[in-house]
């Protein structure tokens, strides 16, 4: 029974639309027929004028089953009148009309072609996805639209998508929607959350569906390793003869891809599983349930790699309902989700843009090559991050790509050519001109993807060195040697395979693979992650861009002075080291002399307490090497010794009482009489070491040195005269007792104090006073021995109360010394009693 889909219903309307306007967006839910109808009803419209029409697809899958379903419904080949263009994969011929392909293939056709010759449509399928190719490849087929062809058309089509900003962006373009599936689908939600292995929990249900269910089952599983796992669970239950497993993700060869979507044969059941290759612009035949497992793979920037990798996150609605629409693709059918319905309501309505989470490198480069310096002469739904965008700029000059213009150069030219991130095309290219491009090949093969061996923690060590061996012998066909390398084989046939197509398309020298030289194209690829040797005991590195990166305890390359790194992790302080290579010193002055300067340094030092001063060979920041000692900057010297002193604190200089005296003095003064005298605080002195210590750091560069330093004299001198005469009046040093003696005033307590032998202060009955007469000095009375026998704020009171008990306990301990009944009549004495 042929079933009419409800995109028919909306034929006429979209027709008529496009007659008047060179934009569209089309809104229609999964299973509508959108991929495969809309194409095929715009072929015959007058004003195509017989130009091609060509329809993006976000993956390479999706666009060869969207070009089979056409040819198929035209009675007709694949490369007749409907073709595809993927990556590594073509099928036209010269009648095809509608052209299926990947974005990435769309870029590379508008940067060949700006004028999209002989192209009358372009259609945007699935644009909700918003890959960041996606993202540029409507923003410059809008720029063509103006700039070159106004007679280009622009449809923009997707099952989940806000429409008016779209059409916004399109300048106001119509939007035309497409209302229900094709059949209904049912929602079954968990009970709880889930707390195991996402395979066993995924295993387990696809077991339930099988029993309570009719039909073929679509699981969606984050990774092909889920994937893996899952049919290992599934075929240890004995399912039996008539249910057959499908792996399907993007590393599968396109024979196997299209062997999963072929519909079970008569009296067959068939459980696909499937990664988010299968969420759009597939039916599979005889898929009536799904199974969500609720994860997907995510592109987003690594720090691990400096590219953009794969991130496991939680879908977005948006997704989570174009998964369950494949259950309603031919007759009704139901969904499992692997999540509650509470977990349902809180789901994101659409996955992140790309454009907002990826490295913008491959971006920059193609901008580059198109002509555009500012990111606001394009159109953009979602405009790139400046500062990231900047970034990725400044990658591209380091690597030769970009001029300091920002203008684009032969060799990024060239570069853009590989279908791969900037990195690696230059990598490739510069190791190429030195007769190591298949090395760089391998490297490259290597780098983007998972750790190729198994290794134990013992025997864990990030020598790349070690893979390219174990890649080796699986190209040499050494299998046994191989394994003995705990080489994941089936990984290394499919990066050969890669290779082998990147050799053949990109004419690169077929030559001997010298493992040495792998850190040298490491380097080319990662400038900034050059690594010297800082610390053999740790394992650490300085890297060229400036931070630090630490190998894993005991790896035998934490004896190598120069190392070129390849995956890093974050790290709290330290990067840690996961892929690296040593890289020869020789190499680095050849290769990057652009990146190598000499640097002298004078800095402080906290382990020898003192001024360092070095002169160096630099590669970016990180040393490549001593150079002969050039005459020292005196007044580097004392910045870097004012830096220490601030760094040790003011203990660090030598204060002795009198200056510290000098010190109480001065703040005595700012407390109680503000803006008399200069601040001397801690906090103060500080702040302006710069200022009242530097001149008197000429021939003082360590701690050492620092007692050499008069501070008293070079404190005083920071008064004007005003100030000292107001010091020396206020706060005097010292003050004159009755016995006539000059006792030094002890300013370190507060309030001052006067330390006295008490027999010198016979006859006074008031404590002095300073700051003109504002605080009186608290006298600590003393013994003849300079013991203290009492202190007092009221020498008067004192003589009437305290000291009769004070004179009967010391006469007889100090009976040479006057202890007069009547203290306030006797002469006041520092000497013993008159002889009789």
């Amino acid at each position: 029974m042929t079933i009419k889909l409800p995109i028919y219903e909306i034929i006429p309307k979209l027709k008529s639309v496009l007659q008047k306007h060179d934009n569209l967006v089309l809104q229609a839910p999964p299973g509508a027929g959108k991929t495969t109808v809309v194409p095929l009803e715009l072929l015959g419209e007058n004003w195509l004028l017989g130009k091609k029409i060509i329809m993006l697809e976000p993956r390479r899958l999706a666009a060869r089953a969207a070009a089979k379903r056409m040819a198929e419904t035209l009675g007709e080949n694949v490369g007749e009148t409907v073709g595809y263009r993927v990556r590594m994969d073509s099928k036209v011929g010269p009648k095809t009309r509608i052209e299926v392909v990947t974005e990435g293939v769309l870029i590379r056709k508008l940067q060949s072609d700006p004028e999209l010759s002989g192209v009358g449509l372009v259609i945007f399928d699935e644009f909700h996805e918003r890959s960041i190719e996606a993202d540029l490849g409507l923003a410059l087929s809008l720029d063509v639209q103006e700039g070159l062809r106004d007679d280009l058309k622009i449809l923009v089509m997707s099952a989940t998508l806000d429409g008016e900003r779209v059409a916004a962006l399109m300048n106001g373009a119509p939007i035309i929607s497409s209302e229900g599936r094709s059949f209904d689908v049912a929602h079954h939600y968990l009970d709880a959350k889930v707390t195991g292995r996402i395979e066993n929990e995924v295993s387990a249900l696809i077991l339930r569906a099988l029993q309570e269910q009719k039909g073929s089952i679509l699981v969606f599983l984050p990774g092909a390793g889920e994937i893996e796992r899952t049919k290992s669970l599934l075929e240890g239950h004995a399912l039996g003869p008539e249910i057959g497993i499908a792996p399907l993700y993007g590393m599968m060869s396109f024979k196997d891809q299209d062997l999963a979507i072929l519909p079970a044969q008569k009296g067959m059941r068939k459980i696909v599983l499937a990664t988010a290759i299968a969420e759009t612009s597939l039916t599979i035949e005889g898929i009536r349930i799904v199974i969500d497992s609720g994860l997907q793979r995510t592109s987003a920037y690594d720090v691990s790699s400096g590219m953009s990798g794969l991130h496991t996150s939680t879908v977005s609605k948006a997704s989570a309902d174009q998964r369950a629409g494949r259950a309603g693709r031919t007759e009704d059918g139901i969904c499992y989700h692997l999540w509650t319905q509470a977990a349902n309501r809180a789901l994101i309505a659409f996955n992140e843009p790309e454009i907002k989470r990826v490295d913008l490198v491959p971006l920059a480069l193609d901008l580059a090559l198109w002509g555009i310096h500012n990111l606001k002469q394009l159109k953009w739904l979602d405009l790139p991050d400046k500062a990231s965008f900047s970034r990725a700029s400044s990658l591209l000059t380091s690597l030769g790509a970009l001029d300091e213009s920002g203008a684009i150069t032969q060799h990024g030219k060239i570069m853009a050519r590989f279908p791969m991130h900037p990195r690696f095309a230059h990598m490739i290219l510069k190791a190429d001109a030195l007769g190591h491009g298949m090395l760089a090949l391998h490297i490259a093969g290597l780098l983007q993807e998972r750790d190729l061996l198994h290794l134990k923690s013992e025997m864990r060590t990030a020598d790349l060195r070690l893979r390219l061996e174990a890649l080796g012998y699986v190209m040499k066909g050494e299998i046994g040697n191989a394994k003995k390398t705990h080489c994941n084989i089936g990984l290394a046939k499919n990066i050969l395979r890669q290779i082998k197509i990147w050799q053949k398309n990109y004419h690169i020298s077929k030559t001997n693979i010298d493992v040495e030289k792998a850190g040298l194209c490491l380097s080319f690829a990662f400038p900034e992650r050059i690594g010297g040797l800082r610390s053999a005991a740790s394992a650490s590195y300085i890297l060229s861009g400036g931070r630090g990166a630490t190998l894993g305890q005991d790896d035998p390359l934490g004896s190598e002075k120069f190392l070129a790194v390849g995956h890093l992790d974050k790290g709290q302080r330290d990067a840690k080291i996961y892929l690296a290579a040593p890289v020869y010193k020789t190499d680095l002055e050849d290769h990057f002399k652009n990146l190598i300067c000499q640097v002298e340094t004078t800095n402080w030092d906290d382990r020898s307490k003192a001024v360092v001063t070095q002169n160096k060979l630099m590669l970016g920041q990180m040393p490549l090497g001593d150079l002969k000692q050039l005459n020292v900057d005196g007044e580097k010297v004392t910045q870097a010794m004012i830096f220490g002193i601030r760094k040790m604190g003011l203990e660090s200089l030598s204060w002795d009482k009198k200056t510290t005296m000098l010190r109480h003095r001065i703040m005595l003064i700012n407390e109680n009489m503000p803006g008399i005298v200069t601040d001397f605080s801690d906090q103060k002195l500080l702040d302006t070491l710069e200022d009242w210590l530097g001149p008197y750091l000429e021939n003082i560069s360590s701690r050492e040195a620092l007692p050499k330093l008069d501070l008293y004299s070079i404190l005083k001198n920071n008064l004007n005269w005003e100030a000292q005469q107001k010091l020396e009046h206020l706060t005097p040093t010292h003050f004159k007792v009755p016995s006539g003696s000059d006792i030094a005033i002890d300013y370190s307590i507060s309030p001052p104090s006067l330390p006295v032998k008490l027999q010198e202060m016979f006859g006074a009955t008031t404590n002095p006073n300073i700051m003109d007469g504002k605080i009186n000095l608290t006298v600590h009375l003393l013994s003849p021995a300079r013991r203290p026998l009492q202190i007092t704020t009221d020498l008067g009171g004192f003589w009437q109360n305290s000291y009769p008990e004070i004179k009967k306990e010391m006469k007889g301990r100090y009976p040479k010394h006057p202890w007069p009944d009547d203290p306030l009549q006797s002469m006041p004495t520092k000497k013993l009693k008159n002889k009789k």
